[in-house]
């Protein structure tokens, strides 16, 4: 199409005036993410209401060139859904229907705009359980979730997204329709495109229809919170617990400084005074359940934990769950620029990692709160600050750097489960090598020759030839 007046027309016919956005505000609403990384305004925001009008979107961005990238809640944590200049945005909030609960075979299949807690409810209704359990999963989408394979606090026992995704509808780069996966708890047929495009961030194809396994609920679930005079003796005791062929749901920890915060933003009764504390929780059968919480207590009590207090009903431990879920809020209130990064180790070297993340705070005289889902050793190391402060800034940046050196120094990875996107693209190949990137440009460069899908995150701007 010769002019971008023309192609901005042909958006509006195929999609409808109404799901067509270029204002200033629209423009500016969906130029950043929860990243702290420089924004950019797209060209042209569009809204498709059904899958046909999606791959049509595709489909004209790709014949007239124009770099997409698609956004559910916007609530990515590595710049991935930050458009390019001169890009469109995709919207998926528009494709929110859960399309089928099958109680009997045990699948769901949504359409990506989905909230993920929004299923998580709608399964429960159901009596199944669906476990992955991101932090955001009160606004953040399945089809985001998918794209960024993304975790929670029930990772520990039950996985994270790829262990749930059956099969994939999904649109390629020129708009045609790919099945991939099937309903059935077997398939090998062909490739396997749907592990491919789990935690491709938006880069290999545009998703339509997600089919999802779903479990049976646990009869039983046990909480209990168990405090420590210092971090040392909480971090180890992750080990300790894992050792001892103990696999919890959740076992979660949080230093000081971010227990108070959580404190003062939930007032959920947490110990401020204490050095660090876990948040353990089992579930299963209920002589299991109390069998596991009772060795999971005597190794606390031996690891030095001070107190252990078990929830004594739901109500009071989904209080405390929901206070942990709000960490980040929390701690975002103290400084105006808030980093928050998800270094992970071998559950071994969590002791390890926490104490160099306490050395990096002092080295570089900043504010680290540390959180995370420590019995799976996906740590969120959470820098406060103020990116208007050019010297302090540039000790955050040096920070960083050193986060991702000691989690790769220590058998780490530099994301447990928010991507690489654009913000840790420069680290990629400190870990994987060079070869595996010149590999996934070759392969992304036979997928999407024209380079409109989600441009230079993950693997970074050059696009190999074949």
């Amino acid at each position: 199409m010769s002019t971008r007046n023309g192609l901005l027309k042909e958006f509006e016919r195929v999609l409808g005036r109404d799901n067509v956005f270029y204002e200033e505000t629209d423009l500016h609403a969906y130029s950043y993410d929860a990243a702290v990384v420089e924004s950019c305004p797209p060209w042209l925001v569009v809204r498709p209401q059904s899958s046909e009008a999606l791959g049509k979107a595709v489909h004209l961005c790709n014949e007239n060139s124009v770099p997409l990238t698609v956004r559910g809640a916007g609530t990515n944590l590595s710049g991935g859904t930050i458009p390019k200049p001169g890009g469109i945005v995709i919207l998926t909030n528009a494709l929110d229907k859960i399309l089928e609960i099958n109680e009997e075979d045990l699948y769901a299949v949504v359409q990506p705009g989905v909230i993920t807690a929004k299923f998580a409810a709608a399964v429960e209704a159901a009596g199944l359980f669906y476990p992955p359990d991101p932090g955001s999963q009160a606004v953040s989408t399945l089809g985001g979730n998918v794209a960024e394979n993304a975790g929670g606090l029930r990772g520990l026992r039950y996985g994270v997204t790829r262990d749930y995704v059956m099969g994939l509808e999904f649109f390629d780069s020129n708009g045609e329709l790919v099945k991939a996966g099937a309903r059935t708890v077997k398939c090998v047929t062909g490739y396997n495109l749907g592990g491919l495009l789990v935690g491709s961030e938006g880069t290999l194809g545009v998703f339509s229809r997600i089919i999802l396994k779903l479990i049976p609920m646990p009869v039983a679930k046990k909480a209990m919170m168990a405090v420590f005079p210092e971090v040392s003796m909480a971090s180890e005791t992750v080990s300790a617990i894992i050792s001892n062929k103990i696999v919890p749901v959740t076992l979660e920890f949080m230093d000081n400084f971010t227990i108070r915060a959580v404190e003062e933003f939930s007032r959920a009764g947490l110990p401020v005074e204490a050095a660090a504390m876990l948040l353990i929780e089992v579930d299963g059968h209920p002589a299991q359940v109390e069998e596991d919480a009772a060795k999971v207590e005597s190794i606390c009590r031996r690891m030095g934990a001070t107190r252990i207090h078990a929830a004594q009903d739901a109500r009071e431990r989904d209080k405390v769950w929901e206070a942990r879920r709000s960490a980040l809020s929390a701690l975002s209130r103290l400084r105006p620029t808030t980093v928050l990064e998800d270094a992970t180790v071998p559950r071994s070297k969590v002791p390890a990692m926490i104490r160099c993340i306490e050395e990096i705070a002092r080295k570089f005289d900043l504010s680290i709160g540390t959180f995370g889902h420590a019995g799976d050793g996906n740590l969120h190391p959470t820098i406060l600050t103020d990116r208007r402060d050019t010297g302090e800034w540039l000790r955050v940046e040096k920070a960083i750097d050193e986060i991702f050196e000691k989690a790769l120094e220590l058998g780490g990875t530099l994301s447990g489960e928010h991507g690489i996107g654009t913000s840790k693209s420069k680290y990629l190949e400190k870990e994987t090598g060079r070869a595996a990137i010149v590999y996934s440009r070759r392969i992304k460069a036979a997928l999407d020759p024209k380079n409109i899908l989600n441009p230079g995150k993950i693997i970074g701007e050059r696009v190999c030839t074949i």
